[in-house]
């Protein structure tokens, strides 16, 4: 099994650690110091008082990796148009591209049976670039759990969690899906095949897509984002809004929004992506999270009111960053 991942920062590096490991041909995929210490050093994995070495194949350019079995995306979702071109030489008829990318992915309305079926969605996939250059038959579902930041470069960090859930776009039981799913259990995650993956893409959803911007609006931490009042009752209100969109879509939301906000609560002092991101003075994926989310309510006729306020001033926050 070859498998590439695409974006080997903090996720991608640990997954292909893990991998490689467990004998998988792994090429990660990077770029800058991150890639240069990688290269020389090897990935150094910190999981816990445990440190694990390992020498997966590093390059830069995907050219220089071949055709795959598995290409699995770790971007930041706003990188992802910019690469798909890149991404070509690592593609042949058998090539199974696996998203595991924050908020609504790109294929999501392939195989999807309704009145949007195979619609395309410009806030992810302005004109269609990734459906065209990549083709949805491509494409593998995945929701990533698990934590992961780089101490250093080449040297990462396990925060906690180790899920990763995969599902067809259509609900079938796929050979590709079960094959990647066992090599990941063998790697040691978590990992299992759902028939209906966008459930779980919109209940991971449902937290970034209000507590990333808050945070990043207020540089407030999860506990005190999910957890005051205030800024509490505005997550709930997101969501709710959010929730309508999905279930018109067809989606099941296996807990309800309480729960999932106390749940934010719990993880404690974290500091979101996109607050991290904004600090860095990185781009946030605000379209991925929220824009999107905003476009489908426009899709299904469900106002959005909550989500349009935070969205324009995150949007805005952004811009006087310099990076929207």
């Amino acid at each position: 099994m070859r498998i590439c991942i695409v974006g080997a920062g903090a996720i991608g590096a640990w997954l292909g650690v893990r991998l490689s490991l467990a004998g998988v041909d792994v090429t990660l995929i990077a770029r800058g110091p991150h890639l240069a210490a990688m290269q020389k050093h090897g990935v150094k994995l910190l999981m816990g008082t445990e440190e694990i070495i390992a020498h997966p194949r590093c390059l830069e350019k995907p050219q220089d990796a071949g055709p795959q079995d598995y290409v699995i995306i770790t971007l930041k979702a706003h990188s992802f148009p910019g690469v798909v071109d890149s991404l070509q030489p690592l593609l042949d008829n058998n090539t199974t591209v696996v998203t595991g990318v924050n908020g609504i992915p790109w294929w999501y309305f392939y195989q999807l049976e309704g009145p949007y079926e195979n619609h395309k969605l410009e806030s992810i996939d302005p004109g269609g670039r990734i459906w065209d250059a990549v083709g949805p038959q491509r494409a593998l579902g995945c929701v990533v759990y698990p934590a992961a930041e780089i101490v250093e470069p080449g040297v990462i960090r396990h925060i906690e969690g180790d899920r990763f859930i995969l599902g067809e776009p259509d609900g079938r039981q796929s050979v590709r899906a079960s094959e990647l799913c066992e090599a990941l259990k063998n790697a040691g995650f978590t990992s299992r095949v759902r028939s209906n993956i966008r459930d779980d893409i919109w209940v991971k959803l449902w937290g970034n897509l209000c507590f990333n911007p808050i945070s990043a609006l207020t540089h407030a931490t999860l506990d005190k984002v999910a957890g005051a009042p205030g800024t509490g009752d505005v997550c709930r209100n997101m969501m709710l809004e959010a929730q309508e969109i999905g279930e018109k879509l067809g989606a099941r939301f296996r807990i309800n929004v309480d729960k999932r906000i106390a749940g934010g609560a719990a993880v404690g002092a974290h500091k979101t992506s996109m607050l991290q991101d904004l600090e860095l003075g990185r781009p946030m994926e605000i379209d991925a999270l929220v824009t999107v989310v905003q476009e489908l309510g426009r899709m299904v006729d469900v106002p959005t009111p909550t989500i349009d306020v935070v969205l324009s001033l995150i949007q805005q926050r952004a811009r006087v960053a310099g990076t929207y």
